[in-house]
């Protein structure tokens, strides 16, 4: 098949607004950003072996290619509003792409995004989207601004996306919740739009709790306590590990595209009503103290020192690992 016949097939499911002007068929794409809103955009590529195991179903990537970068919206409580797809593919196999816009397309639905435009080439399989959104100003939510005192809250259940991952590198059967948790992520978008005003600091967690936590505090300035026994576990999760092992795979697993922020304790029960609003699960996991640094506490009160603090591309063993990887 032919590259404009994959980019027709893609531009006949791109979705509807009244505020593009032109879309997917001309060199750029027209956008009428309503008045007195900011424009907030963000991207993510998702490269296969790496974001995905090689043999995920292709709506299964379709879905998390979007979902990662609304998940960025979400942070910064944007309304997501268009996106750009890049598409590098070895084969020009319509089935392939069809299967992809059938997940892409589920949850552009469900947020009323658009894909006003983009690019296909032949390739390694990779997936890049860049994702647009509004937000009035004064509105949008930051990594800084946490203070002394505030609440540390996660939403969601950490750990699960991290477990599937890590039993199906090493052949062991994973249920089906924490599969669904890999591949089809959940953006907060609403929880995130519920949050304006309430949450001091904010930051979406894709590299895992400590290692995004982490940014968040140095944005800010700060420190934190954390307690494992406040950490929020699925039952699929607690059926699948327990101990240290959970622990690691909850706070430094990362595929989670949580959100974690800080409000005041004093907010306590308006956030909990805004997360109620949004559908959304949360709870608090800790504390903004000052100083530096995060601290974890075990349920008995002693320091607990995780293993690593989260997914990082260019670390030497992952480099190293992919070296010794045999080619496809």
């Amino acid at each position: 098949m032919a590259e404009f016949s994959l980019i027709a097939r893609i531009a006949a499911r791109a979705g509807r607004r009244d505020d593009v002007v032109l879309g997917i068929g001309d060199d750029a794409a027209l956008l009428r950003v309503p008045a007195g809103r900011l424009l907030v955009a963000a991207q993510d590529t998702l490269n296969s072996g790496v974001h995905f195991p090689l043999d995920t179903p292709a709506a299964a990537i379709g879905w998390k290619a979007l979902a990662v970068n609304l998940s960025d919206l979400a942070a910064m409580a944007a309304e997501p509003a268009w996106c750009l797809l890049s598409l590098s593919l070895p084969a020009d196999d319509a089935g392939w792409v069809d299967g992809f816009m059938d997940g892409f397309t589920a949850l552009a639905a469900q947020h009323r995004v658009a894909l006003v435009g983009g690019d296909t080439t032949r390739g390694p399989l990779s997936v890049s989207i860049a994702v647009h959104g509004f937000v009035a100003p004064g509105d949008a939510l930051c990594r800084r601004g946490a203070q002394v005192g505030d609440e540390i809250w996660i939403t969601g259940t950490p750990g699960d996306a991290a477990a599937a991952l890590q039993r199906r590198q090493v052949g062991q059967p994973v249920e089906p919740a924490l599969q669904q948790r890999l591949d089809r992520p959940q953006p907060r978008v609403a929880a995130g739009r519920e949050l304006r005003g309430l949450a001091s600091a904010c930051i979406d967690v894709s590299d895992g709790v400590l290692a995004d936590l982490g940014h968040l505090l140095e944005a800010s300035g700060i420190g934190a306590e954390l307690d494992l026994a406040r950490l929020p576990v699925s039952t699929a999760l607690a059926r699948t590990v327990d101990g240290p092992a959970r622990w690691e795979l909850q706070l430094a697993g990362g595929d989670d595209y949580e959100l974690c922020f800080t409000a005041p304790a004093a907010r306590k029960a308006d956030v909990q009503a805004a997360l109620q609003r949004a559908d959304t699960p949360g709870a608090v996991i800790g504390r903004i103290v000052a100083g530096s640094g995060c601290a974890v506490r075990q349920p008995d009160g002693r320091p607990w020192q995780p293993p690593r603090r989260g997914y990082q591309h260019f670390d030497p063993a992952l480099v190293a690992s992919d070296r010794d990887r045999p080619s496809a």
